[in-house]
């Protein structure tokens, strides 16, 4: 028996979706606690219960023409954990008007305690629903141009493999997914499981810009939006110094109220966000392959080498060279 309640996956499912996406996508979050162990023949713990949700619970046509037998009607989905946007394979404009009824249940779920994220085209769904106004978000760069020309209030990075805002997440589209899969499955089960996920399904995560999604395991869902808006700042803005006056200033508080506020929102100080963000990122470059020491502090915003090391070292209980030895994602 499990130790632990997996937690729940919901795939939107609709006529027109990429299948390999939506295959893809139930593949990785399913056997996420179950291939690795079957390989060591460990006791098998299922980490995701996942399940394909469509209106009415009905079969979805895929744009490949596969039929796929939904487990659940997404008018009965009342909560879940994470909520999945997959590629829209067919025609866009077809597949969101078509699919317009699944709109206010995107929405209806985006204001529960569930994080959001879509693949490639998906975003169109989240973006149609209003989801990802004022907000980043990414897409496949074929679609750029047009969603740019449907959504302008949408601040879109397509050259991003993965963004996050708030607990919204996007993948540019193809193989991205498997960055945002990876990042989401280190969110709710560690790293060491994503890595494990990442050994088994054989899958390269060194691709790709990965600045923009420092803060996956970071992230604490609250309401506070000053604090979010602070957060993003921190996020954009870690190689630069950052001073907390500066953050104060910039939403018209003084330093006291945010370091009070920070509190409240996310359990610690700016400026103790600003050096989880830079030791995040340290992390991850550490992951991606050879840096050295002195050129890592320097992308992370530490002029003191030493001063890095040591806030490096009380963050992780390691030094960077014995981080980038133990969990290089070179030995992948």
């Amino acid at each position: 028996m499990p130790y632990f309640k997996p937690f729940n996956v919901i795939i939107v499912g609709f006529d027109g979706v990429l299948g390999s996406a939506l295959t893809g996508a139930l593949d990785l979050f399913s056997f996420t606690g179950v291939s690795w162990q079957r390989f060591l023949d460990e006791e098998v713990e299922p980490r995701f219960n996942v399940q394909i949700a469509s209106l009415d619970g009905v079969d979805i046509r895929c744009s490949n023409r596969l039929i796929m037998q939904a487990h659940c009607d997404i008018r009965q989905v009342t909560d879940c954990d994470l909520l999945l946007i997959p590629t829209i394979g067919d025609s866009i404009d077809k597949v969101l008007s078509q699919n317009a009824a699944l709109l206010e249940h995107i929405k209806r779920l985006a204001n529960t305690k569930a994080d959001i994220a879509s693949n490639c085209s998906g975003a169109f769904f989240l973006a149609k629903a209003g989801l990802l106004d004022g907000k980043v978000a990414t897409t496949h760069w074929g679609y750029a141009s047009k969603f740019k020309t449907d959504f302008p209030l949408v601040d879109l990075q397509e050259n991003q493999f993965v963004t996050q805002s708030s607990n919204i997440f996007c993948a540019a589209g193809g193989s991205a997914f498997y960055d945002l899969g990876l990042l989401l499955i280190e969110r709710y089960c560690g790293r060491e499981i994503s890595t494990q996920v990442a050994k088994t399904q054989i899958i390269d995560s060194k691709r790709g810009n990965q600045n923009s999604y420092t803060n996956v395991t970071l992230h604490k869902p609250h309401a506070d939006q000053l604090v979010q808006q602070v957060q993003e700042f921190i996020e954009e803005n870690f190689k630069q110094a950052i001073q907390v006056s500066q953050l104060a200033d910039m939403v018209n508080i003084t330093p006291r109220t945010l370091n009070r506020r920070f509190q409240a929102a996310v359990t610690m100080r700016p400026i103790e966000y600003i050096q989880a963000v830079r030791i995040e990122q340290a992390k991850r470059l550490l992951e991606l392959g050879d840096v050295t020491i002195k050129s890592l502090a320097e992308q992370v915003g530490y002029d003191d080498i030493s001063s890095f090391t040591r806030l490096f070292k009380r963050a992780t209980e390691l030094t960077p060279k014995e981080y980038q030895e133990k969990f290089s994602r070179l030995a992948i």
